[in-house]
C-alpha cells in the first residue's frame, strides 16, 4: 500500500462508503473508500504544500486503484497556480477519469485567469471520444462562460455534441438548466426551437424548474414546453 494510500484508508468512513457507492453505479464499490470530501480537499491542501515530491510522484502514478485517489488527484490539480503546468496535467489527469462526481469536482482557479485559452482546450474535450472529458467540456463552458464571458455561439458548441451517453446528456441539460438561470433570453429560445433531443430537453426544463434561481412565473412558463 501506498503512502496517500495509507493516509486514504485511516480517514475512511464505512457508512459514509455504503452511501457515496450508491450515487456511483459505474465503477466498483471495491474501488471507494469512503473519504468525505472536506477531507480529501483538506488532504490535497497539506500535502501540496509539504510534500512536493510525494505529489509529483502521485502524478506519474496513473492508472489509479481507487476511487479517492482520483478525487485527490483532481484537488492536488486545483492547487496549481502555473497554467502551463495546470493544463497539461489535467489533459493528463482527465482520461483516466471514470465517474461523474470526480469529474465534476475540480475547478482549478488558475483558469479563471486563462479563460481564452480555457475556452480553447473545452472546444477541444468536448469533441473527445471519452465520456468524462467531453463531460468536463460541457463543464468548462458552465462554469466559466455563461456570466460576463458569455457569447451565444457557446451553446452550438454544446449543441454540437450527439452523444447517448447518460452522463453527457446529464451535463448537456445541466448546462442550459444554468443557462436559463443567467442567460434567459438567449437560452429559452434553445428549447422554444426543439434544439435539443426530447429526453435532454425535458430533463433541462426539469433541472431548471428545480433551481431556485427561476422565478416561478418563468417555471409555469417552463412546464408548457415539456414534450
Amino acid at each position: 500500500m501506498t503512502r496517500i494510500q495509507t493516509l486514504l484508508f485511516e480517514n475512511q468512513d464505512i457508512k459514509y462508503k455504503n452511501f457515496h457507492a450508491k450515487l456511483m453505479p459505474t465503477i466498483s464499490q471495491d474501488t471507494i473508500i469512503g473519504v468525505r470530501i472536506p477531507i480529501l480537499r483538506k488532504l490535497a491542501k497539506d500535502l501540496f504544500k509539504t510534500e512536493p515530491k510525494l505529489v509529483a510522484d502521485f502524478f506519474q502514478e496513473l492508472p489509479h486503484k481507487f476511487y479517492e485517489e482520483n478525487n485527490l488527484h483532481a484537488f492536488f490539480l486545483e492547487q496549481i497556480t502555473d497554467f502551463d503546468k495546470c493544463i497539461a496535467e489535467t489533459e493528463k489527469f482527465l482520461p483516466f477519469i471514470d465517474n461523474w462526481a470526480t469529474c465534476d469536482s475540480f475547478k482549478p482557479k488558475i483558469f479563471k485567469k486563462n479563460l481564452p485559452q480555457v475556452l480553447e482546450f473545452a472546444k477541444k474535450w468536448i469533441n473527445s471520444s471519452h465520456t468524462y472529458t467531453i463531460r468536463y467540456g460541457i463543464g468548462c463552458l458552465m462554469n466559466y462562460f455563461l456570466d460576463k464571458d458569455f457569447s451565444k455561439d457557446y451553446y452550438d458548441l454544446v449543441l454540437s455534441v450527439k452523444s447517448d451517453e447518460y452522463y453527457i446528456k446529464m451535463m448537456k441539460a445541466w448546462y442550459f438548466a444554468t443557462a436559463l438561470a443567467k442567460q434567459y433570453e438567449s437560452a429559452i429560445t434553445v428549447l422554444e426551437n426543439h434544439q435539443l433531443d426530447q429526453w435532454t430537453h425535458n430533463k433541462t426544463i426539469q433541472k431548471a424548474i428545480e433551481s431556485y434561481r427561476i422565478p416561478s412565473e418563468t417555471k409555469d412558463y417552463l412546464r408548457k414546453l415539456k414534450v
